[in-house]
């Protein structure tokens, strides 16, 4: 019986079409990062102090300079220097240009302090949202809402977009959610108040998700390894395993036949054959359910859970940390995503020769390692904390990658796009907690989130051990291919064993029969 798998393997596992169709899902995610780690420029929060009213004329008249006009008018150093001012009319004509507060200090008695009623003033060039709705000191904290309703929004994506890709394709899926995020964008760049913003941000995080992982998952249908590591209509067609899987067969064929066509091969003789590696007598719709129902699965789902979990708080938390304790928010952001290059190449060398278990297990085990010795680096030595910080981000980044990778190629195919929302869900819920996680223990102790991210980190090390090994093994297309992925791997290493044994055993009789012969001519 023939399979999609088996077709690929005449027709081109990897060449023009899936090529141009890799190249234009790559652009999903060019578009998506912006929407995930943007919160370190779009709340970027400059030096500021309280706008009163009176003290800027003032400062012109006396002709200070602005570390006079902070010294004067600025109460400090320390929160209060940013949050509170002094309750003093700056209008008044009596005020002096040399410590124009001392003659309204009665007795000695510090001056009333209040809070900044009429705004902030901003030491920074550029705006932010930060800025353009004041989110500084009684509301700081809607910084971190910002960014933990763009992680709802991927929650709530993942649990509906999942199903509609599953039940409706991965294309009309792709088409509708990308369109829908494009006009949501532009709607954030103009949003004329802080609620308008949520919203906004709320609903672009509900379908760029689903965005991304329809042709994460769709391109994986094309090609399994390189799909994850550098990531229309006409030019992207419906996954033929999902068409399978919803008995239309003859959608099925003539896109597997298209894709011979561009790749300029010939298709199978016997391609009208073409169906699952075990055909089904109905149509499979995916259900919840089915991701809990037997034991390996549902303990697949359990660990998967739990790695994009870990996955979305260090990688997003060391991002938000360097990025409030670094010096230069720009070029600290540029070093720890350049080791983003070097993690994609590791994976390519890596998955081919030691498959996915390791590699993952030890990126995990990096990460973690990484941001527990980032707690005992010196504040003086800037250079080494963003030099560990890097390492631990390339950790981290792989896991990204891979865990992906290894989550499509756990499920079968008929609720792989189901399982890989559900699964992906626990990474948006860190999403959610991860601002008020780095942020509030910030306050409590700087190095506090870096524990957490130590610990989430090293358990995710182990636990991805529980998993098994994916490489070399056909994607699973039904459930029972899916409990047996373990057991298919080993008749592989066992049929390897046996046919080596029996090479030498040949071997061994070949040169006895050699010698016997040798020895019959003497």
């Amino acid at each position: 019986m023939l399979t999609v798998d088996d077709v690929l393997k005449q027709v081109g596992e990897f060449g023009w079409f899936q090529k141009q169709t890799f190249l234009i899902l790559c652009l999903l995610s060019a578009a998506f990062a912006p929407i995930y780690v943007g919160i370190v420029f779009l709340a970027f929060t400059p030096d500021h102090r309280c706008r009163s009213p009176g003290v800027a004329e003032l400062s012109r008249r006396c002709g200070w300079s602005l570390a006079e006009e902070l010294n004067y008018t600025v109460p400090g150093p320390g929160p209060e220097s940013q949050c509170l001012r002094y309750e003093v009319d700056w209008n008044q004509s009596t005020l002096g240009c040399l410590d124009p507060l001392a003659s309204l200090a009665t007795n000695g008695s510090p001056l009333p302090l209040g809070p900044c009623e009429q705004g902030w003033v901003y030491d920074t060039p550029g705006s932010s949202i930060v800025t353009e709705f004041n989110l500084v000191c009684d509301d700081s904290w809607k910084v971190d809402l910002f960014q933990s309703c763009v992680n709802l929004g991927f929650f709530l994506g993942s649990l509906g977009v999942g199903y509609i890709a599953d039940r409706f394709g991965r294309k009309v899926c792709l088409l509708a959610t990308t369109l829908t995020c494009a006009s949501l964008g532009v709607l954030t760049a103009v949003a004329p108040d802080y609620t308008s913003l949520l919203i906004f941000r709320l609903l672009q995080g509900l379908v760029s998700k689903g965005s991304w992982t329809a042709g994460y998952t769709l391109n994986g249908h094309w090609e399994r390894r390189q799909v994850g590591m550098i990531c229309v209509r006409r030019f992207v067609p419906e996954s033929p395993r999902w068409l399978l899987s919803q008995k239309r067969n003859t959608e099925a064929i003539k896109i597997m036949d298209h894709i011979a066509q561009k790749n300029g091969k010939l298709p199978p003789a016997d391609l009208k054959m073409l169906s699952l590696e075990e055909d089904v007598t109905e149509k499979l719709s995916p259900s919840f359910t089915d991701l809990f129902r037997t034991p390996n699965l549902r303990k697949y789902t359990f660990i998967l859970m739990y790695l994009w979990f870990t996955s979305s708080v260090v990688y997003q938390g060391l991002i938000m940390h360097v990025g409030a304790t670094g010096g230069n928010l720009y070029l600290d952001f540029l070093y720890s995503a350049l080791v983003e290059f070097p993690a994609g190449f590791i994976i390519l060398v890596t998955i081919d020769r030691f498959g996915r278990r390791y590699p993952l297990a030890t990126s995990n085990l990096a990460a973690g390692l990484a941001c527990f010795l980032m707690i005992f680096i010196p504040h003086d030595l800037p250079w080494l904390n963003i030099m560990v910080a890097c390492v631990g981000r390339m950790g981290i980044t792989i896991v990204f990658q891979m865990v992906c990778l290894v989550n499509a190629e756990l499920f079968p195919t008929f609720i792989r796009n189901l399982g890989m929302m559900v699964c992906s869900s626990l990474c948006d819920l860190g999403g959610v907690l991860t601002p008020f996680l780095v942020f509030r223990l910030m306050e409590v102790w700087q190095g506090s989130p870096l524990i957490l991210f130590a610990a989430l980190g090293l358990v995710a090390g182990g636990m991805t051990l529980l998993l098994p090994e994916t490489k070399g093994v056909t994607l699973p297309e039904t459930i029972e291919d899916a409990e047996n992925l373990q057991r298919k791997a080993k008749p592989k290493e066992n049929k390897i064993y046996l046919q080596v044994q029996t090479s030498e055993l040949n071997t061994q009789a070949a040169e006895r029969d050699a010698s016997q012969g040798i020895a019959q001519q003497k």
